[in-house]
């Protein structure tokens, strides 16, 4: 089994390159500066996917975890958000993910592989308390770009919720470690298959509306 994992230099993405290794599998992370094994990937740079489908091309792909993601309005009132600011998050959080799986789709096809998209909680329209504008809707339209391409791809896509997690993004206080979170991610995406393709779903197995 062979699991690409954008975003792979810290936190979440770190931890699944290093809970898929574990278990035997050729687990490739990627990040914008190649450092310790992992493939250099800039995401909001459009130029750099040919590489990485050249890269693949002799790869059969299992799995690809679109996790690289940025939350730049963190703290930031309504009067901070500029127009760059919004710019940087959908490049990273949106298009970014679509332009992975575009340039992955091959190795994809040819591994029979899946899709998982890390999301949030916070994407869903049913939870609105106001606030983390560009964050809310830059993963509420990755929620939405999940969920046509299940449609659309004969891949299964998943898209995920990890939980709040003790990173640099989710801060000390945050409800659960990274390995719980990891743990239980591994498990859904384990779970995922043609049947359940375009499921939003919670690092615990919980159903989040959409």
């Amino acid at each position: 089994m062979t699991v690409l994992i954008t975003g792979a230099n810290r936190g979440i993405g770190a931890a699944l390159v290093s809970a898929y290794a574990a278990r035997g599998e050729t687990a490739i992370g990627t990040a914008r500066k190649s450092a310790n094994g992992l493939w250099p990937l800039d995401v909001t740079r459009p130029e750099e996917f040919a590489a990485l489908t050249d890269r693949l091309a002799t790869t059969d792909l299992s799995l690809l975890v679109c996790n690289a993601g940025i939350y730049s309005d963190k703290g930031r009132t309504i009067d901070d958000l500029e127009p760059e600011i919004w710019a940087e998050a959908y490049a990273t959080n949106v298009t970014g993910a679509f332009l992975t799986i575009r340039a992955c789709l091959p190795a994809l096809r040819r591994g029979k592989g899946k899709i998982a998209l890390i999301s949030s909680a916070m994407a869903s329209d049913a939870r609105a308390p106001g606030g983390a504008y560009i964050y809310r809707s830059s993963k509420a339209a990755l929620l939405n770009l999940g969920r046509n391409l299940a449609k659309d791809l004969e891949i299964p896509v998943g898209i995920y919720h990890p939980g709040w997690v003790q990173t640099d993004m989710g801060g000390a206080g945050a409800d659960i470690t990274v390995d719980q979170a990891v743990d239980g991610l591994v498990a859904r995406f384990d779970e995922l298959s043609p049947q359940t393709t375009g499921i939003f779903q919670s690092y615990d197995g919980t159903t989040i509306p959409f």
